[in-house]
C-alpha cells in the first residue's frame, strides 16, 4: 500500500498494518508462481543464482541482470545436443553449459536452429552465443566463406571445450570398400550443410576431380538426421559426421544395426562456443567458466558419462583452432 495515513487511532494504524501485511505475503506467493511456471516451460541448463556463483561477477551487467544466456544450437546432434523422449534438450553441450552456469550464476537457455543460421544469429544479437559442436576454425574466426575465400562478415571468437575428428560411415554390411576418404571418389556422400565435415567433403571432391578420378557427388542437408535418412534409402553410399556423432549413431540407430564406421577419424580439431568478437567480456568469463568445471572435475563426469572421454581437453583456450 502507499497512500499516506496520517492521525489514525492506534487501534486503527493496528488493522490496517495487519492488512498490508497479508497483502505483500500474497503478492510474494503470486510472485514465487509465476516464476515457477516460466521456469519449468523454459529450455534451460543451470539454475544457480548470482549470490551463490563463485565466477558471476565476471560476466557483463546485461546478463547478469537477466540472468540468462541465449544459446544458439542445431538441437538434431545426438549426443552432442538432441531432444530425449520427452522433448527435453539433453547431451554433451547442455551438461557442459548446466556445469557453467552453476558457476556464472544464470541459465542457458538452448533455441533450436539450424546449424548454417548460428554465426547470422550472434550478429544479429538472436543469440548471447552458439554452442552446437561447432569446430574452431580459423575461417569463422576471421568470418571468411570456406568456399570464395571471400569476407562476408566480423567473424566469431571461440572458446575451446572439446577436441573432436570426423569419421565416415555407411550403411552396415555396405562400405562399398570405402575405407580412407581417398575411396570416396566416385561415391555419393550426403553431410550436413555448413559443417566441418561438408568442408572436407569439397575439399575431396576436388582432390578427386584434379587427380582426374570419378567424381565425388555430395548431398548437403540442414540435418545430420536428414544426411543420414537419404543414405539409409540408398540415396547415398556414405555420410561423414564427428566422430562422437558418427559413433553415437552407429551404436543406437536401428538397435546398433543401421550403421558401421569406416576407417579412422581424420582432422582433430577443438569443438568451441561461438561468441561476438564485440564480447569479450562475455568470452572470457566463459573460459574461466570451462577451466573452472575442468578444474573441479565436474568437466570429467560429464564427458565420461557420455563416453566420449578421448575428446576431453585439459585446458580452455580462445581461439585454438586453425
Amino acid at each position: 500500500m502507499t497512500a499516506s495515513i496520517t492521525r489514525r487511532t492506534t487501534a486503527a494504524r493496528t488493522r490496517l498494518a495487519a492488512v498490508g501485511s497479508l497483502a505483500v505475503a500474497g503478492a510474494l506467493l503470486l510472485t514465487a508462481c509465476g516464476d515457477q511456471t516460466k521456469d519449468n516451460e523454459s529450455e534451460s541448463s543451470g539454475s544457480a543464482s548470482t549470490s551463490s556463483a563463485p565466477l558471476a561477477a565476471k560476466l557483463p551487467q546485461p546478463i547478469r541482470d537477466k540472468g540468462v544466456i541465449k544459446v544458439g544450437s542445431d538441437i538434431a546432434y545426438a549426443p552432442v545436443e538432441f531432444k530425449d523422449s520427452s522433448g527435453k534438450t539433453v547431451g554433451i553441450d547442455p551438461d557442459v553449459a548446466e556445469a557453467m552456469g552453476k558457476q556464472l550464476g544464470v541459465k542457458f537457455e538452448f533455441e533450436n536452429a539450424t546449424f548454417d543460421t548460428l554465426i547470422g544469429g550472434l550478429a544479429s544479437k538472436r543469440y548471447d552465443i552458439a554452442m552446437s559442436a561447432m569446430t574452431d576454425t580459423k575461417d569463422r574466426q576471421d568470418g571468411i566463406d570456406a568456399d570464395t575465400g571471400k569476407k562476408v562478415g566480423a567473424g566469431v571468437d571461440f572458446v575451446d571445450y572439446f577436441t573432436a575428428g570426423v569419421s565416415l560411415y555407411t550403411n552396415a554390411g555396405d562400405t562399398q570398400g570405402i575405407k580412407t576418404w581417398d575411396d570416396l571418389c566416385g561415391k555419393t556422400m550426403a553431410v550436413q550443410r555448413n559443417t566441418f565435415s561438408h568442408d572436407l567433403a569439397k575439399d575431396q571432391a576436388k582432390k578427386c576431380t584434379d587427380a582426374g578420378k570419378a567424381t565425388l557427388k555430395i548431398e548437403d542437408f540442414a540435418t545430420n538426421p536428414e544426411a543420414e535418412t537419404r543414405m539409409r534409402s540408398k540415396g547415398a553410399d556414405v555420410v561423414s559426421a564427428d566422430f562422437p556423432v558418427a559413433a553415437y549413431s552407429v551404436k543406437t540407430s536401428g538397435g546398433g544395426k543401421y550403421f558401421e564406421i569406416v576407417g579412422d577419424q581424420v582432422e582433430a580439431g577443438p569443438y568451441g562456443i561461438a561468441v561476438a568478437k564485440d564480447n569479450t567480456q562475455l568470452r572470457d568469463a566463459l573460459l574461466a567458466a570451462v577451466q573452472a568445471i575442468i578444474a573441479d572435475g565436474e568437466y570429467k563426469k560429464i564427458i565420461e558419462k557420455w563416453g566420449v572421454a578421448d575428446g576431453a581437453i585439459t585446458e580452455a583456450k580462445i581461439n585454438g583452432g586453425s
